[in-house]
């Protein structure tokens, strides 16, 4: 056959334009691809050969060889795989450009192909990857069991390619890459050997290259002969480890060589507190190895902070940021997951969101999940040692993750009021202790455990021997949110809305007693309620005080002091938020404030106090109180009328 020259259609040129320009954000992949094209090939002809032993032709040392040529500017990719025919050549290379309709270019550009096979196949899209750093790219090619004559194809990506007989001693595909000249910092060795280890390490034939070495000739002793000219040797040297140790037994990795992995992946100096090595079989296989480690990174709160399970496709690296593969809530979780079936987008570093995906995600959260709950139940140090470290990003699945609600329930722990600080208490732990008569799981939420058990909001509940969730994360405040509900016992927050506490007997001896109170010094709770209008919502008496004379509470579904906090230090625009300021009844401050109003209720220090006590609500919450200097100054008549 004489040298033919075919051109390819316009859409094709078009997607050469986008493979080139657009679709891979880092070039070192071209290599990844063209090693994977080569494992695939080599693949092939391994199984056909059980049937069919010719096609080893005598050789069955399967490798993939990179060969640097400085001098031509080449870069050489040879396999000794199946190898393919001219039709084949021709076949494979063009089914991108006979299925290249306007259609399915503009679902290539806009990444959203959802029905197409897998295009990373043998010359697929990612074989057009060798365009971004090459001038030209020559294909020679035979194949396995055929002594006949091979094929060679040609193309410089500028709308045609020519195709050939060629003679070719050997079975396979040799891929020549003519770099371009701000390109050839890929015949480096350093460059090539970082390529392979990120991405094809464990490729489980041996990726080899020649690597030229100069020696000092040795003497009988067999040391070095000083001042003697060097000797250059040329040995072939192995790049990849091919130790993918996720696809051995259990059984016959040591905890050292889990260990040892671990500190690879992860970059971290200490040992993991947990490793998770799981295997998926069925409609969705895969292999994992998972790793929770022992202390949080100190990015784990930063935005920018990447994933730290990586993806793998049949041994090839794709990706250590798959949003899709594990939820933002586990991101602290390391390791790597391999499958075998994986579909994936015309670019390796975008992944389809398809149900294949979905089914890992699901099976890996599911083990991980099952795994802290054997922890929490067996080994209670271990899981207590994890939660301190990872508890706050755990906590962020009760609001995203509804799926998984019921398991995480069963997971978070916070600290309590009848605990010492840093003693935790899961919510089924809380549920066992409940006095008779308490129907509510009762929480507030803090910044510092030392600002909230000094809380007036928990006086009643002391009293009575409740108990009460501190919740301390930032987190707390949206978790609160998700979490309404646990073993039939409603959440309730103690700085909102109105509580009803004891039997329904002492709930309504409560309320007659409020509602006294109330009509008795109904002028006093307007007076306030007036004065006070611009700062809070309503002034009432309290259920929930036994000591202190006031405090400040929000409504069952309004914006507490520390969610305020919380929005402030965001940045985020605070809505406007009055509260509701709650007055003791039974406070002797309260009773001369009453009489003070029934005895002149034009007395002009009533306003002053109303603002005392706002600012005393506010200050004993943490916040800040409208005018320091006012308050300072009221303060100081207040000592100065008492001592005179």
């Amino acid at each position: 056959m004489s040298k033919t020259t075919k051109k390819f259609e316009t859409e094709v040129q078009q997607l050469l334009d986008l493979v080139i320009h657009s679709l891979y954000s880092n070039k070192d992949i071209f290599l990844r691809e063209l090693i994977s094209n080569a494992s695939d090939a080599i693949d092939k002809v391994r199984f056909e050969a059980h049937s069919n032993e010719s096609l080893l032709e005598g050789n069955a040392e399967w490798k993939i060889k990179l060969i640097p040529d400085k001098g031509a500017g080449t870069l050489t990719l040879r396999d000794n795989g199946i190898g393919m025919t001219i039709g084949q050549v021709e076949e494979n290379i063009g089914t991108i450009a006979r299925s290249g309709t306007r259609a399915y270019l503009e679902n290539l550009k806009s990444k959203q192909v959802q029905d197409n096979p897998e295009l990373i196949g043998q010359f697929g899209v990612g074989f057009y990857s060798s365009f971004m750093v090459a001038d030209k790219v020559v294909i020679e090619t035979r194949t396995a069991g055929d002594k006949g004559a091979g094929c060679r194809w040609e193309s410089t990506g500028d709308g045609s390619y020519t195709v050939e007989e060629c003679v070719k001693e050997s079975r396979g595909t040799d891929v020549i890459l003519y770099l371009k000249d701000e390109m050839k910092e890929y015949l480096d060795e350093w460059k090539i050997r970082s390529i392979i280890k990120k991405y094809s390490d464990y490729v489980q034939d041996p990726i080899v290259m020649d690597i030229t070495r100069e020696e000092s000739p040795r003497g009988i002793d067999g040391k070095p002969i000083e001042d003697a000219e060097k000797i250059t040797k040329i040995e072939e040297e192995t790049l990849n480890s091919m130790k993918a140790i996720w696809t051995r037994p259990k059984s016959e990795i040591t905890e050292e060589e889990y260990e040892e992995f671990y500190k690879h992946i992860s970059h971290d100096y200490d040992k993991p507190l947990k490793t998770i090595h799981y295997s998926a079989e069925g409609t969705s296989e895969f292999r994992s190895i998972l790793y929770l480690p022992s202390h949080r990174p100190f990015d784990l709160f930063f935005r920018e902070h990447k994933k730290g399970v990586q993806l793998y496709v049949k041994r090839v690296f794709i990706t250590d940021n798959c949003e899709h593969l594990i939820p933002d809530y586990l991101r602290f979780v390391k390791g790597v997951v391999d499958s075998s079936d994986l579909p994936l987008n015309v670019s390796r570093e975008i992944l389809q969101e398809d149900v294949q995906l979905k089914r890992i995600e699901k099976s890996l959260v599911g083990k991980i999940l099952s795994t802290l709950s054997e922890m929490k139940e067996k080994e209670n140090e271990q899981y207590l040692k994890f939660f301190k470290e990872f508890g706050p990003v755990l906590k962020e699945g009760l609001h995203f993750d509804h799926a998984n609600k019921e398991k995480l329930q069963e997971l978070v722990l916070f600290e309590s009021s009848t605990k010492e600080a840093g003693q935790l208490v899961s919510l089924k732990e809380y549920v066992e202790r409940m006095p008779e008569g308490q129907s509510e799981i009762y929480f507030i939420t803090g910044t510092s455990r030392s600002l909230v058990e000094k809380s007036p909001h928990l006086e009643i509940f002391k009293k009575k021997g409740y108990e009460v969730f501190f919740l301390l994360d930032p987190v707390d405040e949206w978790v609160a949110q998700a979490l309404t509900e646990y073993d039939g016992k409603k959440l309730k927050a103690v700085d909102r809305g109105d509580l009803e506490l004891g039997t329904e007997e002492e709930r309504k001896l409560l309320e007659e007693k409020k509602e006294e109170q109330g009509k008795q010094h109904k002028g006093l709770l307007e007076f306030f309620s007036e004065k006070l209008a611009e700062s809070v919502k309503e002034v009432r008496f309290s259920a929930r005080l036994t000591d202190s004379a006031c405090c400040l509470v929000a409504d069952d579904y309004g914006m507490n002091a520390n969610m305020e906090r919380i929005l402030k230090a965001m940045n985020q625009d605070v809505p406007e938020s009055k509260r509701i300021l709650e007055l003791n009844p039974d406070h002797p401050l309260i009773t001369v404030l009453a009489e003070l109003y029934e005895k002149d209720k034009e007395d002009p220090r009533l306003t002053d106090y109303g603002e005392l006590l706002l600012d005393q609500a506010l200050l004993t919450e943490g916040s800040p109180i409208k005018d320091p200097l006012h308050f300072t100054k009221l303060i100081t008549q207040l000592m100065v009328g008492a001592v005179k």
